[in-house]
């Protein structure tokens, strides 16, 4: 395909095999793309693929989203409803602005069609997305905003970090994912034990409650990490539930290092999270035990590894309502988009 052959590679050789690099460059273009009307509507109609459906309560245009990292300070959301995203998450965005973990922070392992990261939460900060959402306006398609705890936050003043973020981006959120699953902050996981997640949660719940009013609260959803067992995801699906939470994302990067190709030992050899396709067997196994643990009654996102339809398809099967798409998406285009959101459109 004319992005994996020719456009790919010329954008590694300009950034000299700068992964962040890369992505940057892709990142500015996108914006530039957002304040261009009469490019969105043509990138609209080659990309756009209709198959609406409504989950937690939201009603989506199809059911691929862009997840989590690619855009975190919300920079290009015009740009990616036309290349055919049903909806947009943007962060992980945290109470106060931050650089993130130092460079090089980010790596391809072209062998393993992967990604390790350890980028840090790096971000301009909530006020500063709240200030651009105010000024820019939303997307046209339902806009997720993940927050998580600033590095500089001790783990005792979490609660009141998450709420911050909350409170400043409330007004312009269709749902917000609470990020307790990044393994590149320090102590971010143990939020993911019981009774500091159910405290987490509760404060949460009780903010949205209040922010809300008589209006239907914003649904909450919680991103988990592939590298639970089943006893402590079991034990965050119950506080979830016992909390009020409308849905799972399932998963977050994982430390494993599994599933990697021979030619990639060097890299695989750097901390941070491993994405891309060595991590969709444990992100089906997550979906399938949300969906499974659950009754079915806690909507998932699945995301984790799909490079392709029939990824997501399976992802549909194992119980997920929507699918997210990241490193499959950074590395193959937005042709991705597309036929993963055909192949949900079409019959079971």
């Amino acid at each position: 395909m004319l992005f994996e052959s020719v456009v790919r590679p010329a954008l590694y050789r300009l950034s000299r095999n700068d992964a962040e690099v890369v992505h940057e460059r892709t990142l500015a273009v996108l914006a530039r793309v957002s304040r261009r009307p009469l490019l969105l509507r043509a990138l609209t109609r080659h990309y756009g693929t209709p198959a609406p459906c409504t989950v937690f309560g939201v009603r989506f245009p199809n059911p691929v989203g862009l997840a989590a990292g690619m855009d975190k300070d919300g920079r290009a959301l015009a740009a990616w409803p036309a290349l055919g995203f049903g909806f947009v998450e943007v962060g992980t965005v945290t109470g106060r602005a931050q650089p993130g973990n130092p460079r090089p922070r980010l790596f391809h392992l072209p062998g393993s069609d992967a990604v390790i990261n350890r980028m840090g939460f790096n971000n301009a900060g909530a006020a500063a997305l709240a200030d651009r959402l105010a000024a820019a306006g939303k997307p046209p398609v339902p806009l997720g905003i993940s927050i998580g705890k600033s590095k500089v936050t001790p783990l005792d003043e979490a609660v009141a970090d998450y709420q911050g973020s909350l409170r400043l981006l409330y007004p312009y959120a269709d749902y917000f994912a609470v990020n307790v699953s990044s393994p590149n902050t320090p102590g971010l996981r143990a939020l993911q034990d019981r009774e500091a997640l159910a405290e987490l949660l509760g404060a949460l719940t009780a903010t949205v409650a209040d922010l809300a009013g008589t209006d239907r609260p914003t649904p909450l959803l919680v991103k988990v990490a592939p590298d639970l067992s089943d006893d402590a995801l079991g034990e965050l699906l119950e506080v979830c539930q016992d909390h009020g939470v409308s849905g799972i994302i399932a998963t977050n990067t994982t430390l494993s290092r599994d599933g990697l190709a021979a030619s990639d030992a060097a890299r695989a050899a750097e901390s941070g999270g491993l994405s891309g396709a060595p991590l969709a067997a444990r992100a089906l196994e997550v979906v399938r035990f949300v969906h499974k643990h659950t009754g079915g009654a806690l909507p998932v996102i699945g995301v984790g590894g799909i490079s392709g339809p029939d990824d997501a398809w399976r992802m549909r099967e194992a119980g997920a309502d929507l699918v997210q798409l990241y490193t499959g998406f950074a590395l193959s285009g937005p042709g991705l988009v597309r036929r993963v959101a055909r192949r949900l459109a079409a019959p079971v």
